[in-house]
């Protein structure tokens, strides 16, 4: 426990370095080593200047986030990537989830005013897979979907995860003959009913790339049969709010607002994933483009009438 305890207080340094940082955005050392003192987190001992050299190099191996020195002016180091903290990226996800595992591990006192979500899947096999994706190695594993009886078992090239409303995603695809030249599979974790890296190893395809596979997506839904195309809401003035602390989507516009509703415009496929969103919200999303979604959606809300009307 005293091993645990002591890397859970190591990583609390570092965020609170990458905090601090960020607040100000430009800082010195000598500004950085007196908020330093200040702080609980210091226990009253200074902060040499070769520790936080080696925290930043440290920062950079965890989180992907770089900390530079302008070296002229008052030698301020500012966050160089800023935006990778901000965007959907791995340095993002890792460092915004250890922040929240820093700021949580000191609340064993009120754990019981402390409410999360539970994520169904990735503890147990999320390791196995990140181990096959770094050495291009196939997994064997055993698979139960929701829409057959049986459990069927196989053997895939693993190309990337995707984490998508608290579930892990594997892309995958399948070596046998049949499915290969299909081209990947999505699979989610927790459906996975055993899984074991083998030794095995294929080669990536030339050029693939996890961000072009889903470009277009609104979640884990890649069907290449429903083309990108300008979505048109028109959203109540309260549900707004939500939308721009929250976008739907990477290419969310707000391009009208008044004290009644806005609208949003989206550039993306409408496939099932995202006509459940825009149901998800009820009457506070009316969809005004394209024509065939705005029936689409149209036609569902009719026939839940007509079932509730039974």
């Amino acid at each position: 426990m005293a091993t645990n305890d002591k890397g859970q207080n190591t990583i609390s340094k570092y965020v609170w370095v990458v905090e601090t940082i960020l607040r100000h955005k430009k800082i010195t050392f000598k500004e950085l080593s007196e908020l330093w003192l200040r702080d609980e987190i210091s226990g009253g001992v200074e902060l040499p200047k070769r520790t936080f050299d080696n925290w930043r190099y440290a920062i950079w191996d965890m989180f992907g986030i770089n900390i530079e020195n302008e070296r002229k002016g008052g030698y301020h180091y500012y966050i160089e990537n800023e935006e990778d903290i901000s965007g959907n990226g791995i340095s993002s996800w890792l460092y915004n989830t250890l922040s929240v595992s820093t700021s949580l591990s000191g609340c064993k006192s009120i754990k019981d005013r402390i409410l999360l979500e539970y994520i169904p899947s990735g503890q147990k096999y999320l390791q196995e897979i990140i181990g096959a994706l770094k050495e291009n190695r196939l997994l064997a594993i055993t698979y139960q979907s929701y829409w057959n009886d049986e459990e069927s078992s196989f053997d895939v090239e693993p190309y990337c995860i995707k984490l998508f409303r608290q579930r892990w995603y594997l892309v995958a695809r399948s070596t046998h003959p049949y499915y290969q030249d299909k081209g990947p599979r999505i699979y989610a974790l927790d459906r996975i009913r055993e899984l074991q890296k083998m030794d095995e190893t294929f080669r990536m395809p030339k050029g693939w790339n996890a961000e072009d596979y889903f470009e277009g997506c609104f979640g884990i839904i890649t069907d290449r049969e429903t083309d990108r195309q300008l979505v048109k809401l028109k959203v109540s003035a309260s549900q707004a709010c939500y939308l721009r602390d929250l976008k739907l989507h990477i290419s969310q516009e707000e391009k009208e607002r008044n004290e009644n509703y806005s609208i949003f415009t989206y550039y993306l496929r409408p496939t099932y994933d995202f006509q459940q969103e825009i149901l998800w919200n009820n009457e506070e999303v009316e969809v005004l483009e394209p024509q065939w979604l705005r029936e689409e959606i149209a036609g569902k809300i009719e026939r839940m009438w007509r079932k509730y009307n039974e």
